[in-house]
C-alpha cells in the first residue's frame, strides 16, 4: 500500500491543499473525495455519525479512524477513546489534532477491550469480502467488555445495479452486489486497488446471529444507508 490516504491527509493537515482525492469502484465512475470533508467537526456530519456518537459509551475503539474527527469529538466530550487505522499518515495527522491514543493498526490485530466499537463512514468496507464477514464480527464481538455494543454502518448499494425503468439487473451467479473493487488516486498517482464491501442490513443481521451476536437497526440514512448496532446474544449475569 502506497498511502496515498494518508498522504492526502498529511497534506491538508500542514496546509499544502491542492486537489482532493479521486475514488472509483468497478461499478462506478471516479468521484472527488474532498479533503476538508474528511477534517469535519460534529455540526457537519451525517445524522447516522451524529447517532453513532450520541450512543457511544465507556471505552471507545474508533476503528479506521481516517483524520481522527469522530475520535476527537468524542475525546473532547471526555470518553478514552483509542483510534486505529492502517494508514501510517492518517494516523500522524489525527495525533497531529490531538487524539491521545492513536495507532498504525489492522482491526484483527488488536487485543484490547472496549464498551463501544465504532467503524463508521461505511465500517463493514473493511470486511472486503461476503465470506470474511463471520470472521472479522467474531473478533469483534471478542473485543466487547460485558454490556459492550459495536456501532457499525453500511448501504444496500442495489440501487447502483437499477436501470432507467426501475429494475435491477442483478447476476444472481456473480459475487454479492455490494463487493467491490476499490480505487483511489492523489496527484497523479494510483493507490493499489483493493477490495471494498457495502452490506445489506439483512445480510448483516444473518452474520450477527452466526457468531452469537444481536443485531439491532438503529436508523436509516436518505441514500439506503443505516446505521445499527450489535451486541452479544447473551449478556453475562451481573450477578
Amino acid at each position: 500500500m502506497k498511502d496515498l490516504f494518508g498522504k492526502a491527509l498529511l497534506d491538508y493537515q500542514n496546509g499544502n491543499y491542492t486537489e482532493d482525492i479521486i475514488t472509483s469502484t468497478n461499478i462506478s465512475d471516479e468521484d472527488d473525495l474532498p479533503l476538508p470533508y474528511l477534517f469535519r467537526g460534529f455540526s457537519e456530519m451525517p445524522k447516522l455519525e451524529k447517532k453513532a456518537l450520541k450512543l457511544a459509551k465507556g471505552t471507545i475503539l474508533d476503528v479506521g479512524c481516517g483524520a481522527g474527527s469522530h475520535s476527537l469529538y468524542l475525546q473532547e466530550k471526555g470518553f478514552q477513546v483509542k483510534a486505529i487505522d492502517i494508514s501510517k499518515g492518517a494516523i500522524e495527522v489525527t495525533k497531529l489534532r490531538g487524539v491521545l491514543q492513536a495507532e498504525v493498526k489492522d482491526i484483527l490485530d488488536e487485543k484490547e477491550t472496549f464498551d463501544t466499537i465504532l467503524l463508521l463512514m461505511n465500517g463493514t468496507g473493511i470486511f472486503q469480502e461476503l465470506v470474511e464477514v463471520s470472521k472479522y464480527l467474531s473478533h469483534l464481538k471478542n473485543l466487547l467488555k460485558p454490556n459492550g455494543q459495536i456501532l457499525i454502518d453500511s448501504s444496500d448499494i442495489k440501487y447502483m445495479y437499477e436501470d432507467e425503468d426501475g429494475g435491477v439487473w442483478i447476476d444472481m451467479n456473480s459475487t454479492y452486489h455490494g463487493e467491490l473493487d476499490y480505487f483511489l488516486s492523489y496527484k497523479d498517482d494510483e493507490e493499489d486497488p483493493m477490495k471494498w464491501l457495502y452490506l445489506d442490513f439483512e445480510k448483516l443481521q444473518l452474520a450477527c446471529e452466526t457468531v452469537g451476536l444481536k443485531c439491532e437497526l438503529v436508523v436509516e440514512g436518505e441514500h439506503f444507508d443505516y446505521l445499527a448496532r450489535l451486541i452479544p446474544a447473551f449478556q453475562p449475569s451481573s450477578r
